[in-house]
C-alpha cells in the first residue's frame, strides 16, 4: 500500500530527529580514561559525565588502584570533573599552568610528610572562574585518602591550584585584581596545626606612570618584617 506524501513526510521528520538527538548524546556522552603516568604508586580510571572531543566536564567518578598489587584502593567523587583533552583525545598528566591547563587530577606531597597526596578537579570555582580542586591527604593510620578542608580553600580561593616547592617546603598560591595588582602568598605546613602564612609579595601597578610598587612581608622566627620598594615597570617585569 502507497502511504501519502504527508504521512511520509511525518516519518522522515521523526528519523531526522531521532538521528539529531542520537549524534547530540554522542557528542556529549561519558567517557572513561586510565591515567597511569600521574603517580608512582597509583593508576587511576576516571569517568566524566559528558565529554566531547575537546573537553569532559559534570559529574565524575575516579578510581584508584595500587600498581604494585592492582587492587582498588579508594573511590572518589567530583561534582565537576572538568577537564580539558589533547589531540589523542586524552587528559593532561601533571600539568599545573598559571591562566592555562590544569591537569583533571594531581598527585604530590602536599603536608610535606613523605607520601602521596592527590587534588581531584572540582570545576572552575577559584577566582575568575579558574580551575578548583578537592585536595586529599594521605593518612597512614586509616590507610585511606581523606579530604583536607584547608588545603582545598587553598585551592579555591586563589587563582587555581596552588605550586608545591619541595625543597624549601612550601605552598605558594597566586591572586590578582584585574590587570595591574598581583598577590603570591607562601605556606608553611606546621604538623599538628595546620598551615602557617610566611610570605607575601604584593606587586602594585595601578598607581598609573610607569612604576610597580612591590611590598613583601616575611615572617622572621614568628614576626613580620615589611618592606617596599618601587621599580621601573619594564625592569621589574622584563622577562
Amino acid at each position: 500500500m502507497r502511504i501519502p506524501l504527508p504521512a511520509q513526510a511525518i516519518m522522515m521528520r521523526c528519523f531526522l530527529l531521532i538521528f539529531l538527538l542520537g549524534a547530540a548524546t554522542a557528542s556529549h556522552a561519558q567517557r572513561s580514561f586510565t591515567i597511569s603516568k600521574a603517580s608512582a604508586r597509583y593508576s587511576a580510571k576516571i569517568t566524566a559525565a559528558e565529554c566531547t572531543t575537546e573537553q569532559c566536564h559534570g559529574k565524575g567518578t575516579i578510581r584508584l588502584y595500587s600498581k604494585e598489587t592492582k587492587q582498588l584502593v579508594q573511590t572518589f567523587t567530583s561534582d565537576d570533573l572538568n577537564f580539558y583533552l589533547d589531540a589523542r583525545q586524552q587528559p593532561s598528566v601533571k600539568t599545573v599552568e598559571l591562566y592555562g591547563e590544569q591537569s583533571p587530577l594531581l598527585f604530590d606531597d602536599f603536608n610535606f610528610d613523605g607520601t602521596e597526596d592527590l587534588a581531584i578537579r572540582n570545576g572552575n570555582n577559584s577566582s575568575y572562574g579558574g580551575p578548583s580542586y578537592d585536595v586529599y591527604v594521605y593518612a597512614s593510620r586509616p590507610r585511606k585518602f581523606i579530604r583536607s578542608a584547608e588545603l582545598t580553600a587553598l585551592a579555591t580561593d586563589n587563582l587555581g591550584m596552588f605550586t608545591v616547592d619541595s625543597k624549601r617546603k612550601r605552598l605558594i598560591t597566586f591572586g590578582k585584581g584585574g590587570c595591574c595588582w598581583h598577590m603570591t602568598t607562601e605556606y608553611e605546613v606546621v604538623p599538628g596545626k595546620g598551615l602557617s602564612e610566611v610570605l607575601t609579595i604584593e606587586e602594585d601597578a595601578t598607581g598609573g606612570g610607569e612604576k610597580v610598587t612591590v611590598k613583601t612581608r616575611r615572617k622572621i622566627n614568628g614576626r613580620w618584617t615589611t618592606t617596599t620598594r618601587s621599580y621601573p615597570l619594564n625592569d621589574y617585569y622584563k622577562d
